[in-house]
């Protein structure tokens, strides 16, 4: 695990990832899920954009992780590069 001064000093990552997720509760239950699969992350989503964004940001951060992680609760989740 990282000691707090190398957490400080590590670069965040920031990943975008167009979703189908069309619902509020749907959104909910994957952002419940992800946290708690990756409670170091910080995850949110924009339903109001036309791709549904998901936009997790993160130490280490792992988009194939997150992208096999979102497609294994039943919704596409495709990264933007």
């Amino acid at each position: 695990m990282y000691q707090f001064k190398e957490l400080q000093e590590a670069e965040r990552i920031v990943e975008i990832f167009k979703t189908n997720i069309q619902k509020e509760s749907d959104r909910d239950y994957v952002i419940a899920v992800m946290q708690n699969q990756f409670p170091e992350y910080q995850i949110n989503f924009d339903l109001e954009d036309c791709d549904k964004i998901l936009r997790v940001e993160g130490v280490d951060l792992q988009y194939d992780t997150v992208m096999n992680k979102v497609c294994g609760l039943g919704y596409t989740c495709e990264r933007l590069e």
